[in-house]
């Protein structure tokens, strides 16, 4: 018999109300500054009371909102039935205090029909995504990608569709262009189902979005901007200052090539770590808060690997 300990969330886990959380554009939604990102460390390859535990520490210190995608893993698929178990095993009585969010638009099962914006994929895969998290609905859908080949009109008005059938509360869209964008919100606002956010990669080493004119674009328009990457993939930690340690995503050249780390952006790590240490803060604190501090932004999604590295991170606030 299986005699797990049963979760009951801290007491005093919205005490840090007025430094944790932000209103999200012009909606009623209000997110905390530091979501947690089901990217990796809870796919089925990771063991489960880790990941368990992350969660309680993250719900128990504010964090209500928690990202997550239908190809998260590994295996694609995984993220989200861990999902779905600690939804039975834990926060089931809470479900109306978080705010969960997952996305379609990258490759999840073979054929023509496993990726990008179609209607049929989008919609085929949001439901299976509510199966895995044994969910009824989400509260918000991405669209994670950009097609350029399916008209934007069949993949927004799916995203409406989506909201009219009760399966997601709000919509999103990931890294879409900006003319792209523009063109979403003003044909989401005329259907009654605005834009909530827009997620992109924003951090020190890549600020892409707002060169582009995206983040602006949100902050002029009611739109909320989230984060992800917001540590570029742990560059932006004290990981990498002397080398390639051994165990590290770069010394498995997943995700980070060694071609990366060069002698100028090491020196250039050198010099924001020095200027990090002079605050008082470690290199990732001083990174989290200069995407929080950037006009536009409501929040970033951190990933975890254990509680120590969560417990450090949520210090940005």
């Amino acid at each position: 018999m299986d005699l797990k300990k049963q979760y009951v969330a801290d007491e005093h886990r919205y005490a840090r109300s007025a430094e944790m959380y932000v209103r999200c554009g012009r909606s009623g939604v209000i997110l905390p500054k530091v979501s947690l990102g089901f990217w990796h460390n809870f796919g089925g390859h990771d063991p489960y009371e880790r990941s368990r535990d992350i969660s309680h520490y993250a719900f128990d210190h504010g964090i209500t909102h928690f990202d997550l995608a239908n190809n998260y893993g590994p295996p694609y698929g995984t993220a989200e039935e861990t999902f779905g178990r600690l939804m039975d095993d834990d926060f089931r009585p809470y479900r109306d205090e978080l705010f969960i969010a997952s996305k379609a638009g990258y490759d999840m099962w073979p054929g023509p029909y496993g990726e990008w914006g179609s209607r049929k994929y989008l919609m085929a895969s949001l439901d299976q995504s509510l199966k895995r998290m044994h969910l009824d609905y989400v509260d918000l859908f991405y669209s994670h990608r950009f097609d350029p080949n399916t008209p934007m009109e069949e993949t927004l008005q799916a995203l409406v569709d989506i909201v009219r059938a009760g399966k997601a509360l709000y919509v999103g869209i990931s890294s879409w262009p900006l003319e792209a964008l523009k063109f979403a919100d003003e044909y989401l606002k005329a259907r009654d189902v605005p834009l909530l956010i827009y997620q992109g990669r924003l951090n020190m080493l890549d600020r892409t979005h707002q060169d582009n004119g995206v983040v602006d674009y949100c902050a002029q328009h009611g739109i909320g901007f989230i984060s992800f990457s917001p540590l570029a993939q742990g560059l932006l930690t004290d990981r990498y200052l002397n080398g390639i340690p051994e165990g590290s995503r770069m010394s498995h050249e997943k995700h980070l090539r060694s071609s990366m780390l060069t002698e100028q952006l090491l020196n250039q790590l050198s010099l924001w770590n020095a200027q990090a240490a002079g605050q008082g803060q470690t290199l990732a604190e001083y990174a989290l808060r200069w995407v929080l501090q950037q006009n536009g932004v409501t929040s970033i999604i951190v990933g975890a690997s254990s509680v120590k590295q969560l417990e450090t991170n949520l210090r940005c606030v």
